[in-house]
């Protein structure tokens, strides 16, 4: 019996969603027998009804190409941005999945979109998520495709720093994506020969940071490299956070907890603004020069690596394996060199943090790289 199976990319571009698309498509068309069609720009796509047609011709040629032939959006169906504001759509997007006899649709993303998907799960719609993400913080599996492009990415950023920072005698500090995870920094910051990495796993202390730096000028180093993501903060605003967050579990009253919103979103500003603080601040307390770099797009650009072409490829393969079982309401992950199924309700609300017993973590240590707590 022939399956119509619906497919779209959500939220942040990632390296390998088209390789993913690829191997979805051609494993449900040639190994299968299914029809495919493709949502352009995501559950926004979807819920406006346009499409593109995939077949063999729309599939060849896209292993190598970065970003997604489908388009990407962050809309979701629940807020979705109607005439300047948002309102739920999902019984339209239901509908539409509804319109075109679809029998599952695959929606390849991060978090967020596994959120989305499960939504619409609830809804009646059967559904089936790829793992993307240069964040590598999606929850139950090994690893996300576009980490490790964007991880070569940021390696590369720090190789090509050391020679400014030695020839200068500075201070070089690198930014990386990752608000609330540090995969990225850590992973570029030992393979690239940081000295220190700051990570949003372990708040750091400006005067172990800044001792760090002092100690490896002392001993005849005249400049560091420091690898940061995006999302690490000094253990000030880390302790002012935590205790916003408790207040806000703990009260009911609504003009308290719009209060408390707006310090909460006051302290996420400053915490984004961290970056040029630590380099300002790194400048003042050890007089050496500091300049600091910040990637930001670039890490999700280019042609993928090959570890995540193939990744991406074996679990869209693998995802149509899952589709022809009539296994529904799943996470392929990745697992070893082999993938397994994880219920949806599994990943949902859960993310993948650094534990700080991993052995990258230990690595870093025993290399004398300062992580900013001690």
């Amino acid at each position: 019996m022939t399956k119509y199976i619906g497919i779209l990319t959500a939220g942040g571009d990632s390296p390998g969603l088209n390789a993913a698309i690829r191997g979805v498509g051609k494993a449900a068309m040639n190994t299968h027998g299914f029809k495919l069609i493709g949502f352009r720009d995501g559950f926004r796509g979807l819920m406006e009804n346009r499409t593109v047609r995939l077949d063999g011709g729309a599939l060849s040629g896209i292993l190598t190409v970065g970003g997604t032939i489908l388009g990407t959006s962050r809309d979701k169906p629940t807020k979705m941005p109607i005439g300047g504001k948002n309102k739920d759509m999902t019984d339209l997007v239901v509908e539409n999945c509804r319109k075109h006899h679809l029998d599952v649709l695959v929606c390849i993303g991060g978090g967020g979109t596994a959120k989305n998907a499960y939504g619409l799960m609830q809804k009646g719609v059967n559904v089936i998520t790829l793992p993307k993400t240069i964040d590598n913080d999606v929850a139950c599996t090994d690893v996300t495709f576009g980490f490790d492009t964007a991880l070569s990415i940021a390696t590369d950023a720090l190789d090509r720093l050391h020679s400014t920072a030695h020839s200068h005698h500075r201070i070089i500090v690198l930014e990386v994506m990752g608000h609330n995870t540090g995969w990225l920094a850590l992973g570029s910051g030992i393979s690239g020969g940081a000295d220190v990495i700051l990570i949003p796993e372990i708040p750091y202390d400006m005067d172990v940071v800044s001792e760090a730096i002092m100690k490896r000028f002392r001993s005849g180093s005249r400049f560091s490299i420091v690898a940061v993501s995006e999302g690490a903060m000094s253990k000030e605003i880390f302790k002012q956070l935590q205790a916003v967050k408790t207040k806000l579990e703990k009260t009911e009253d609504k003009k308290e907890r719009k209060k408390l919103k707006a310090k909460r979103s006051e302290l996420e500003t400053i915490r984004s603004e961290s970056t040029h603080k630590l380099t300002r601040e790194l400048e003042a307390r050890t007089h050496l020069e500091s300049r600091v770099t910040i990637l930001g797009h670039l890490q999700r650009g280019g042609i993928p690596s090959a570890a995540d072409r193939l990744l991406a490829t074996r679990l869209g393969t693998a995802c149509a394996d899952f589709i022809s079982e009539g296994r529904y309401g799943i996470m392929v992950a990745a697992r070893g060199d082999g993938v397994e199924a994880v219920p949806l309700e599994k990943v949902v609300g859960n993310r993948k943090n650094i534990p700080l017993d991993h052995p990258w973590i230990k690595t870093a240590r025993d290399l004398g790289i300062c992580l900013g707590d001690k």
